[in-house]
């Protein structure tokens, strides 16, 4: 197939063969994937749980998500500038002979420890859990909220 390729290269027209140098490149790099296992792979999990991370001018907020979770599977804690969050999802065993044809949820314990910019205020931490979304509110300490500077005028 290649010999075919590169014998019909049109001699005259230098744009279908740096055309073509890039088709043979990008067929090269499938056949090394396919190589390497890569290819036909599923796809690994990501980081568990998933979290956003958003602030306001008081505080930072951290929304994870965490279906099946009760709030005293969980462990939270937060010290200077970060926050841990851990804790375990169980393997439901419905039926001990079962035979699992795809098994996608993730099990096991998990720890995840988040680093904001700015110290929180450890005393005024809250954190609730409802329909599966775990949300940690984080205050801000007074020295790392903005502070107005009014000008003066001399």
């Amino acid at each position: 197939m290649l010999l075919n390729r590169i014998a019909s290269w049109p001699i005259g027209n230098t744009t279908n063969i740096f055309d073509e140098m890039e088709r043979l490149r990008r067929q090269m790099d499938l056949l090394v994937g396919g190589l390497s296992g890569e290819l036909g792979k599923e796809p690994v999990s990501g980081v568990f749980p998933l979290m956003n991370i958003t602030e306001d001018k008081n505080n930072y907020y951290i929304r994870a998500e965490l279906p099946g979770f009760k709030a005293n599977d969980l462990e939270i804690s937060v010290t200077g500038n970060t926050m841990s969050i851990s804790g375990e999802r169980k393997l439901e065993i419905d039926d001990e002979n079962a035979q699992y044809h795809r098994r996608e949820r993730e099990f096991g314990k998990f720890s995840r420890i988040i680093t904001l910019p700015t110290q929180i205020d450890t005393n005024k931490v809250e954190a609730h859990c409802e329909d599966g979304v775990l949300t940690v509110t984080l205050p801000k300490t007074e020295e790392a909220k903005p502070k107005q500077i009014t000008v003066k005028a001399s």
